[in-house]
């Protein structure tokens, strides 16, 4: 595809804008992102646990170099295909400076403390303001570049490329209402559009736009109707999500075997006893697994029987049994049996992890002109698949879910949710409407015009899963959204002094620098 297509025509204009220092403009996108301050602050931001005060754990800024380092490669790797240049420019095209773009841009919505502040802000949103959309960090993020972020040569957004704002849509469709018809009623939905089964009725779990961003979405995508579905990836979207997936799995276990949290012992025991009672598992029903939940294999038989539910369409049982062994065997047996000690000898063979896991992987990325509903153009390997899903699960069993992390956690729910209904109180307080921070006014003028528009063409998008609008109507919805975007622009520790600051419990003083 012309590259003018995938641009937006106005989109070197602005002479008064800021000058671009790259000849491509997709370049520029990545440039712009990278200066702006909503990918700074990323460096503060939660990846699982704070790294506040560490240098041994990734945070989302670091998470975003390797994911745009590994997302280039993929791509450098793809277009270099004779076979494959052909179908990946009648899908749309396949730039590695757009999957770059994207890659940087592709976590700017994650608010503080990660995936459980994404949970806190998204129920808040939801239950206390009405917010039919609800907080979702990838739409969050979309929401950044096209709206949020000022740093652009216009008022509101990057002014990015249609490209690399179509590369951003990893779910390209919003919780409820578009496209239509929506994907989440598909017979076999794609991954993160069906709703979660314990919230019927409340829309896909995943997406990567909020309603007033619906514009942006259409008029990005336009260039790739009838190259791909519209509830599909654009090709470059695709990239960014594996190579998302690849570093996710890899560096997440490194940062918890360097600090001490994940342990030999109790890893080996969950794959080796699997590979031992592999038929034994098997031969149980789920009430019978159920009641083995101490006993080691148990979770690991639980994830395969989950991957046969959800991702018929790739899983195979020893292709599975061939991952656990592989993982057992590189992960288990060589990098975590050794306790990391800061030597040499350990940070090499860190090193040889790394970089011998992301090649492997990276080597079996491949293309599907016609893929499964479950997956998009460009896909991992049947065997590379499944390593990444018991890499995922080590993580998962052994890291997310250990008490000590979920008491740390409840604290930061907590935070998030007092400092949310502090901005509130402070928004609706008549006698302070003066003194509100500058920042927060604008962003509830903004909502405020996004929603009135909104309610004047189409009503309808502002029902949420309740079926009613909230109280106080367009005015409650852009408070909320407005706090809602003022909070997820927050560092870690930002947020923790901004309630410090609202609670009266700080020592810092009013005329120091601060986040307002």
């Amino acid at each position: 595809m012309p590259d003018h297509l995938r641009q937006r025509e106005s989109r070197r204009d602005a002479a008064a804008g800021p000058v671009d220092l790259a000849a491509s403009p997709f370049r520029g996108d990545r440039d712009r992102i990278v200066a702006s301050p909503f990918f700074a602050r990323l460096g503060g931001v939660t990846q699982v646990v704070s790294a506040a005060g560490s240098g041994l754990l990734h945070n989302r800024l670091t998470h975003s170099l390797k994911v745009a380092q590994v997302a280039r490669a993929i791509a450098e790797r793809l277009i270099s295909d004779p076979v494959l240049a052909p179908v990946l420019e009648d899908l749309g095209g396949c730039d590695p400076d757009v999957v770059e773009a994207a890659s940087v841009a592709h976590d700017l919505g994650h608010p503080p403390f990660g995936h459980l502040g994404e949970q806190v802000l998204d129920r808040l949103a939801r239950h206390r303001f009405g917010l039919p959309d609800g907080f979702e960090g990838n739409a969050q993020s979309f929401r950044i570049i096209t709206t949020t972020d000022t740093r652009g040569p216009r008022a509101a957004g990057l002014d990015l490329t249609a490209a690399v704002r179509a590369a951003t849509l990893k779910y390209p469709w919003t919780r409820l209402t578009y496209p239509t018809p929506h994907p989440r009623d598909m017979a076999d939905p794609p991954r993160g559009a069906a709703e979660p089964k314990d919230a019927p009725g409340t829309g896909s779990s995943k997406f990567s736009a909020y309603i007033t961003e619906i514009d942006d979405v259409i008029q990005c995508r336009a260039s790739f109707d009838k190259r791909v579905d519209p509830w599909q990836q654009t090709v470059e979207s695709s990239v960014m999500d594996n190579a998302d997936d690849i570093a996710y799995a890899i560096h997440d276990l490194e940062d918890f075997h360097r600090v001490g949290v994940l342990q030999h012992a109790p890893v080996s025991a969950e794959l080796g006893q699997w590979e031992t009672d592999r038929a034994e598992f098997a031969a149980l029903d789920d009430a019978e697994l159920a009641r083995w939940q101490r006993k080691p294999g148990q979770s690991l038989e639980t994830l395969r029987r989950r991957l046969h539910a959800r991702d018929s369409w790739i899983v195979d049982d020893e292709v599975f049994a061939a991952a656990v062994s592989r993982v057992r065997a590189e992960l288990v047996d060589d990098l975590l049996s050794v306790p990391f000690d800061g030597s040499v000898a350990a940070e090499q063979a860190f090193g040889r992890f790394s970089s011998g896991w992301t090649a492997r992987l990276v080597a079996g990325v491949h293309v599907l002109a016609d893929p499964p509903t479950r997956s998009g153009h460009v896909l991992l390997g049947r065997e590379q698949w499944h390593e990444v899903q018991v890499l995922k699960f080590v993580h998962r069993r052994f890291v997310l879910l250990r008490p000590d992390l979920a008491l740390y956690q409840r604290g930061q729910a907590r935070l998030l949710t007092w400092l949310v209904e502090a901005l509130e109180q402070w928004l609706s307080d008549p006698y302070e409407a003066d003194r509100l921070p500058r920042r927060l006014h604008d962003l509830v003028e903004l909502a405020h015009g996004e929603y009135a528009s909104l309610a004047g063409s189409s009503p309808e998008t502002l029902v949420g899963a309740t079926g009613e609008t909230p109280p106080g109507g367009v005015l409650t919805l852009a408070r909320g959204r407005a706090v809602i975007d003022f909070v997820a622009s927050l560092t870690d520790g930002q947020a923790a002094a901004l309630l410090d600051a609202l609670s009266g419990r700080t020592g810092q003083s009013w005329s120091d620098a601060f986040v307002l």
